[in-house]
């Protein structure tokens, strides 16, 4: 009988051995590395962490900053009811009647607590917008009717309401009416 096996099918034992000696150390690298995996991973979720921890306080930082700039925003348009009657109270009177002894005390009052409440008013931030001749700006003013007028169309040239601004805020827009162009008279061309 003729032995067909080849030099193929004989088990090399140097062979095996190599391979079994590599094979701890194969699997150490593959260890290794899962590890180093593993820390990368970790170090990145810790500066993801960190840096969402600081926007989170940074964005705190700015929410406490702005409630105590703008805390008075209610309070102040509460008031702004006051002013806008002084105001009409002061308008009210007549030259005539402001002339009269016995009413100038009166007059003068109100004219001290008109000035009072400015000074606080700019105290605390609040300023009055200015509107009469400035265009209309709709991020503080508010048009409540055009008005035929010589003037640039889109021009404020009546202050129905003031407005005012609480540092950089809008706190009340001004009711104003604008200008408008004179309509031209129509030709009939048919005629």
């Amino acid at each position: 009988m003729i032995d067909e096996t080849t030099a193929s099918d004989v088990p090399d034992d140097s062979l095996r051995e190599e391979t079994a000696a590599d094979a701890p150390e194969v699997a150490e690298q593959d260890h290794a590395a899962a590890l180093e995996a593993e820390i990368e991973d970790l170090r990145r979720q810790l500066l993801y962490a960190q840096a969402e921890t600081q926007n989170v306080r940074r964005r705190m930082e700015k929410d406490a900053a702005d409630a105590k700039t703008y805390a008075a925003t209610s309070f102040a348009r509460d008031i702004l009811s006051v002013a806008d009657n002084l105001t009409r109270a002061l308008s009210a009177i007549p030259p005539s009647l402001r002339e009269q002894e016995a009413l100038k005390p009166f007059v003068t009052g109100i004219e001290m607590t008109g000035k009072e409440l400015e000074t606080v008013f700019q105290r605390n931030g609040i300023s009055r917008i200015q509107s009469i001749g400035a265009p209309l700006d709709p991020n503080r003013h508010q048009a409540m009717v055009e008005l035929v007028s010589d003037e640039e169309p889109g021009t404020i040239i009546e202050e129905m309401q003031a407005g005012y601004m609480i540092k950089d805020r809008l706190l009340r827009p001004a009711l104003v009416g604008v200008a408008k162009a004179p309509e031209r008279p129509t030709v009939d061309r048919e005629a």
